[in-house]
């Protein structure tokens, strides 16, 4: 059965209205502390947010729907997704909430809830408290209320935390590294991280001030980082998005890397310390048939899930793998974060980088992608992935390829978006296909 709350990542939406408004976040946290009371121990949730306006709102809705039905509230300001769910489990809480839109403009906002392990949630679990947001909550007595309180050092913990991935024979020292962190939630500490590592840290997008997260920085919008490696002459740079949970890399000659290169880089690298598990890792059917066939080359697969961090993760439990994640640079570690962590992933390149003494531009570039495209199309309502003159040209696409290449098109899990792919060893075919479909589904739409 369809969600009516929850995306491919959380409850997403703009703020005010609904799902994103601050009543229907009450009500989860009624929902999910009801669903997470389990035993007689006094229960307790840990909720974080990014630097967006509506995370004072939100972040007050759902402290009011957990203490209603008894549970604790451990509240942690600004800090990325990955060290909300590592918070969660170490702190022994029963869940975890990121209150994020993640890479999405300010005005969106969106709700992600942890287990007590710092895994996101099940189906049933979503489901479960999908069904119980239309019932009437069950209240507690009154001398049953939560309690609200914040944790000043959880910066310490998650730097300590990511730092302890880095390994401990190694130092930054002598490496001249540009960080934008999108002002978002890592605003503080990833450039924290990475001085205390040694780094001569630039740090850009520092500076939240509620509307400007994700707005020209970060990891959807390279340009100003890019600008900056090459101004400064500096050996790397580093963007993260908005809940800090994605990475994307510029090499020293500004040259703008993607999740797929950093993975081949992290897989083979892990694959020849013989610390690789699975024989090989987890990508989405959206990588590039290149990092596939490089990886075949190292004598590696590549197994492929749906779009979606949860279910790059969901394929990496089932089958034993530790790497894995998405060209757009949710990378997932399982030896060192149970999401995606680009603060993580990006010391292990930094790791890399330092221990092969090579410039960034020879380390980050594995292999040459095939061409490939990339367009959304925004629609405000209907179904026009049904509709019979999109059908067709999907088809006529598809055969225009002729099995040299291959074609995606999906509905966005967090946005109304038709995204429309195509690959190919012919660049100019990709575009031509691509942009007829699109131009069938703004008809349609």
């Amino acid at each position: 059965m369809a969600k009516k709350y929850f995306g491919t990542d959380g409850i997403r939406g703009r703020t005010n209205d609904e799902p994103m408004t601050a009543e229907i976040a009450m009500r989860v946290g009624q929902a999910a502390g009801a669903h997470f009371r389990r035993g007689d121990h006094r229960h307790r949730v840990v909720i974080g947010k990014d630097t967006r306006l509506s995370g004072y709102m939100m972040e007050s809705a759902l402290t009011a729907g957990f203490t209603s039905v008894g549970m604790d509230v451990v509240l942690v300001g600004p800090m990325p997704t990955p060290a909300v769910a590592m918070l969660t489990r170490s702190m022994r809480a029963d869940m975890g909430v990121m209150v994020s839109a993640s890479h999405n403009p300010f005005a969106d906002n969106g709700i992600k809830l942890f287990g007590p392990d710092g895994y996101k949630l099940s189906d049933a679990d979503e489901a479960a408290i999908e069904a119980a947001l239309d019932r009437a909550p069950k209240l507690v007595a009154s001398a049953d209320i939560g309690r609200a309180r914040r944790v000043e050092d959880a910066r310490g913990r998650y730097i300590h935390a990511a730092k302890s991935s880095f390994p401990e024979h190694l130092r930054l020292d002598g490496l001249r590294i540009v960080v934008d962190c999108a002002n978002g939630a890592a605003y503080h500490v990833a450039p924290s991280a990475l001085w205390e590592l040694g780094g001569d840290v630039i740090a850009l997008g520092v500076n939240p001030n509620g509307i400007n997260i994700n707005d020209k920085c970060g990891s959807t919008d390279p340009e100003a980082l890019r600008a900056k490696v090459l101004e400064t002459r500096a050996d790397i740079g580093i963007a993260l998005d908005g809940d800090a949970d994605r990475l994307i890399v510029v090499d020293n000659l500004g040259k703008v890397v993607d999740g797929d290169q950093l993975m081949a880089l992290i897989g083979s690298s892990q694959a020849r310390q013989g610390l690789l598990r699975g024989g090989g890792i987890v990508a989405t059917v959206m990588s590039n048939l290149g990092l596939e066939r490089f990886l075949g080359g190292q004598g590696l697969t590549l197994e492929r899930a749906a779009v979606g961090d949860r279910y790059v993760l969901e394929t990496m439990r089932s089958g034993g793998y530790n790497v894995g994640g998405e060209q757009s640079g949710h990378i997932i570690l399982a030896d060192h974060a149970t999401t995606g962590d680009g603060l993580i992933a990006a010391l292990q390149v930094l790791a890399e980088l330092v221990e092969s003494g090579k410039p960034a531009n020879e380390l980050l570039h594995l292999f040459d992608p095939l061409p490939q495209l990339l367009k959304n199309v925004r629609f405000s309502g209907g179904k026009p992935l049904e509709d019979a003159t999109v059908k067709a040209a999907i088809a006529e696409g598809e055969a225009r390829l002729n099995g040299t290449g291959r074609l995606l098109i999906r509905k966005s899990g967090t946005e109304p978006l038709i995204r429309v792919m195509a690959e190919g060893e012919d660049d100019a075919l990709v575009e031509q296909v691509v942009d007829s479909i699109c131009d069938a589904v703004r008809r349609a739409a």
